[in-house]
């Protein structure tokens, strides 16, 4: 059985179950990663890594129509969709080849195949094919799927209802399309498609596009994707869609219950995920899911003994670094390390559309919910000269704090590059600073990151640039 029996057993090779991999590794545990498709799941194949390479794209494309306001002088722009799908696919298989190589360099073993649990008098064996493996601790990391409707003609067939990889991989550049959700997902996909130049129609059931951000910067958002001419229909639900030779008609109905019919060429699905919790024998071993995720504490433990859940399959927020940093609070737990347990206040959220999105910790909204009384700071692009420099000085950000203690409670941007920005409060959130810590601190100039010290200053009256 030497062959066969690990310290660890980790099933999904995502962003979560390969980093826990190589954790538990780098502890002295003798561990192996079981994956049925490619290493580095969705979120490096078919997610955050080839999306962002076409959205990358569509900005240098954006860019060059954009020329003259530069100085610069660009003629007979165009694009051939093929070299731009290929390059998104090279860019995910040079980094899933990554992973592959740092499993090998930690002594990891990879095990090709698709895994389930077995009962057993102790912790579940792991069944692969007929191979049978026994392990100390089994870590489920499956990730998730795209959610499906299967109702009103709303299943996706690959033709002209695409999931996430079919928009990936277009043969060809639809000239409209219509998306049906406006999470992050959706939102990227609309912002790719539109710089790109098709016609694009977002339908959202909620009364804001990106409706779990700051109501502010949601509609900061909305007005730029408007004036982009993406056109956006919020309050709204697809009733059914009716597929024809020349595309689909979108049978969309409005809070007052009037029905609109769109016609597009394509629908993209993009209306939230759900676990993979389908055929892994957490029934016949008794782990507890809850609305197709399963149950985890702070440090990835299920209610069965010797059975943990990491990443997309234990549930929101739907993330990869939120996956990666589970999974290395697990193992260090396992391996006896002293470590605080998992909390999810502290993950920020990026979309990377144009522009960008990112927040971390409670929207005005929710932390006066939670019962505070708030002091907001806000700063807008057009005041920061390194935003006037780049051309690109529309957007904003937003601090939010606590009023008697000035604990920074959230953050909220909306601009250019604030998917890198806002890792600065994340740190002052797990350091625990204060807006005086925050007020205190040099930023470099000329920066955008200038901003999000304006953004404090302003919060306690004390801004000096607006």
């Amino acid at each position: 059985m030497a062959g066969t029996s690990f310290d660890v057993i980790i099933i999904g090779g995502g962003p979560g179950g390969y980093v826990a991999a190589i954790r538990a590794a780098q502890l002295g545990l003798k561990t192996a990663v079981v994956e049925r498709e490619h290493l580095g799941g969705i979120c490096l194949n078919w997610g955050c890594i080839p999306t962002k390479a076409l959205l990358r794209t569509s900005e240098v494309y954006h860019l060059m129509h954009n020329a003259k306001d530069f100085g610069l002088s660009a003629e007979k722009i165009s694009f051939d969709i093929e070299a731009v799908v290929k390059r998104s696919r090279g860019v995910a298989g040079r980094l899933s080849g990554g992973v592959a190589m740092l499993l090998k360099k930690n002594k990891v073993t990879v095990i090709d195949g698709e895994a389930k649990l077995a009962k057993t008098a102790g912790t579940p064996d792991v069944l692969v094919g007929k191979e049978r493996y026994k392990a100390k601790h089994v870590i489920i990391a499956t990730g998730a799927r795209a959610r499906t409707v299967p109702a009103a003609g709303l299943e996706p067939d690959g033709d002209k209802i695409w999931t996430y990889k079919e928009a990936m991989t277009p043969k060809t550049m639809p000239k409209s399309l219509l998306v049906i959700g406006s999470g992050a997902i959706g939102i990227e996909f609309a912002s790719f498609y539109k710089t790109m130049g098709a016609d694009v129609t977002v339908v959202e059931m909620m009364d804001r596009v990106l409706p779990v951000e700051d109501a502010e910067i949601s509609k900061f958002a909305a007005k730029a994707f408007t004036k982009q001419g993406m056109k956006l229909m919020t309050s709204a639900q697809v009733e059914k869609l009716v597929k024809e030779a020349g595309g689909v008609k979108v049978h969309v109905k409005d809070a007052k219950g009037k029905v609109q019919v769109v016609e597009v060429e394509k629908v993209i699905l993009a209306i939230g995920i759900q676990g993979n919790t389908e055929g892994l024998g957490l029934e016949a071993v008794g782990v507890k899911t809850d609305r197709g995720h399963i149950i985890n504490d702070g440090f990835g433990r299920t209610n069965v003994p010797g059975v943990y859940a990491i990443g997309d399959v234990a549930g929101p927020p739907w993330l990869a670094h939120k996956a990666s940093h589970e999974g290395v609070v697990c193992v260090e737990k396992i391996a006896g390390e002293a470590v605080h347990p998992f909390e999810t206040g502290n993950i920020p959220g990026c979309t990377y559309c144009h522009p960008q999105v990112a927040s971390v910790g409670l929207t005005e909204a929710k932390a006066k919910e939670a019962g505070h009384e708030v002091k907001v700071g806000r700063f807008s692009f057009v005041g920061n000269g390194k935003a006037i420099a780049l051309g690109d000085d529309q957007g904003l950000v937003k601090t939010v704090f606590d009023a008697k203690t000035g604990e920074l409670l959230g953050a909220h941007m909306v601009g250019a590059e604030v998917t890198e920005m806002i890792q600065g409060y994340v740190v002052a959130r797990q350091l625990e600073t204060t807006e005086e810590d925050l007020m205190h601190t040099v930023f470099p100039h000329p920066t955008l990151s200038e901003m999000m010290h304006e953004s404090v200053l302003d919060a306690y009256g004390k801004v000096i640039h607006m």
